[in-house]
């Protein structure tokens, strides 16, 4: 058996990175986890090939080679997968299906020989078994949760490490939390289930003996879901493991706030290499919070919590949403303000839309709201449902948010703001030789060519002077803004 791998492409948006990912050379941030743990799943003795289409073209010749072309996608790259899906049934090539677009949606993509949905390893024995049998069905799909220590290493070899800024890992699924407009429940459960230490290892080991040397996502929707295990086994195992290593990877991570209750756990991830973790702030405004059931973020200082996370050595990453029903007309400035006093460099805001088969869909469709399919990318200036808010002046507001908080005076400040609190690792990672290519890139482009270049080049002196050690982190965080500003051009 032929098989043909595709992971299909991402727009341009703020998650892509892809402006900031030009000073170092790469082409995208993360490789696609999902179809290379899916290849470990597959016969050995088939031949296996993988395209990511954001690093690599998508040739004819590759499609009409095979005996099955196989997509997994997230939703954001359904607009790419239907282009798929259309030149492999003009080549004659059929297509197996998998993965979160279609485990919500399947019923919207025509021209699909079968759909194996769920999760993998419940499902794709079944497919397999069946293929063999010469009796394949259209669609296979369960709803069970199975334990991932029946997962495999990810089949590395299918890809160039050299075109991804990081590799990534998945330690456990699910989340404890139950929020209205989040998938997450929906696709992977509410109980986290997690690895063992010594699959873990293995994992890290196998990245290792790729010869990488650098960042890892934890891909996981709430890495502290468990955070007995966490404290317990995981996390002094990766402290020990990677001091064998001489730290060579650095971590980061998905998690809620209540990170910011647990001083032991903040201590290990640090210790762990942990540097950068994104948090889903969403509201300042209790009432939405109450809406949502974002119910760890209520009934705090969201702000304090921020704060003491960065003090610990975290750079916090958050996501936040407008559109809620509760959402005063006053949302817009609350949310610059509180970003602003956050410290939060790389606030990602987006407008509400609701996903298949959350529990805010089922709320939306019953209140006859539902306008139209949910596209995946949160920064267009859309929304799939009736707002309760004049939708005009809803989406106004949210493009007065993003030109306030990524424009370079505010996000300099911002910058400023984050580092008086931060306390950088006195450990930090491996150094590469595209580092230092990216720093001279950045005095280019942020500070000749870009019209904020004053911004930059007081904040590059003052930290340079005053904050040495912080330097870096600086660098990181104005190439950021670049592509936040970049991809503000073309939405």
């Amino acid at each position: 058996m032929k098989l043909l791998l595709v992971y299909p492409q991402y727009p341009d948006t703020f998650w892509s990175f892809k402006h900031a990912l030009k000073f170092i050379s790469k082409k995208a941030a993360f490789p696609p986890l999902g179809l290379l743990t899916v290849a470990a799943m597959l016969p050995s003795e088939w031949e296996k090939k993988l395209v990511d289409m954001n690093v690599t073209r998508l040739l004819d010749e590759d499609i009409a080679r095979v005996d099955y072309v196989l997509i997994s996608a997230m939703t954001v790259q359904r607009q790419s997968v239907q282009d798929i899906i259309t030149r492999c049934n003009r080549i004659g090539t059929k297509i197996v299906c998998g993965g979160p677009l279609f485990t919500t949606g399947y019923q919207e993509f025509k021209g699909v020989d079968h759909f194996v949905l769920g999760e993998a390893e419940i499902t794709l024995p079944l497919f397999l078994n069946d293929l063999a049998a010469g009796n394949a069905k259209h669609v296979y799909n369960s709803n069970e949760r199975p334990p991932i220590n029946l997962t495999p290493v990810p089949l590395w070899s299918l890809i160039n490490m050299k075109n991804y800024s990081s590799m990534n890992i998945q330690y456990s699924r699910g989340c404890p939390f139950d929020c209205e407009f989040c998938d997450i429940v929906q696709l992977n459960g509410r109980t986290p289930r997690t690895k063992s230490k010594e699959q873990l290892t293995n994992e890290l080991e196998a990245l290792y003996a790729t010869g990488w040397r650098g960042g890892v996502f934890v891909v996981d929707d709430n890495f502290i879901g468990n955070k007995k295990k966490l404290k317990e086994e995981i996390l002094p195992t990766i402290i020990r493991w990677r001091a064998e290593k001489r730290r060579s990877f650095t971590f980061n991570t998905e998690a809620s706030i209540n990170l910011a209750d647990d001083d032991e756990l903040l201590k290990l991830m640090i210790e762990a290499g942990f540097g950068t973790v994104f948090i889903g702030i969403e509201t300042p405004n209790e009432e939405s919070l109450v809406e949502c059931a974002k119910v760890q973020n209520r009934n705090r200082s969201l702000v304090d919590s921020v704060k003491k996370m960065q003090r610990y050595g975290f750079e916090v990453q958050g996501g936040f949403i407008v559109g809620f029903d509760s959402d005063p007309q006053s949302i817009f400035k609350s949310q610059i303000d509180f970003i602003q006093k956050s410290g939060i460099v790389t606030a990602m805001v987006g407008l509400l839309n609701a996903p298949p088969g959350t529990k805010l869909y089922h709320r939306l469709k019953q209140e006859n709201r539902l306008v139209k399919s949910f596209s995946g990318n949160n920064t267009e200036f859309s929304l799939n449902f009736i707002p309760k808010m004049d939708e005009k002046v809803l989406i106004s507001g949210y493009k007065h948010i993003l030109n306030t908080i990524y424009a370079p005076k505010h996000f300099y400040s911002r910058v400023r703001t984050f580092l008086k609190e931060y306390r950088p690792p006195k450990v930090t990672g491996t150094v590469h030789f595209y580092h230092f290519t990216a720093f001279f890139k950045s005095i280019w482009y942020l500070g000749f060519k870009e019209s904020g270049r004053w911004h930059f080049w007081k904040m590059f002196i003052s930290t340079q002077l005053g904050q040495p050690r912080k330097f870096p982190t600086f660098i990181v965080m104005a190439i950021y803004g670049y592509h936040f500003r970049k991809v503000l051009q073309t939405v």
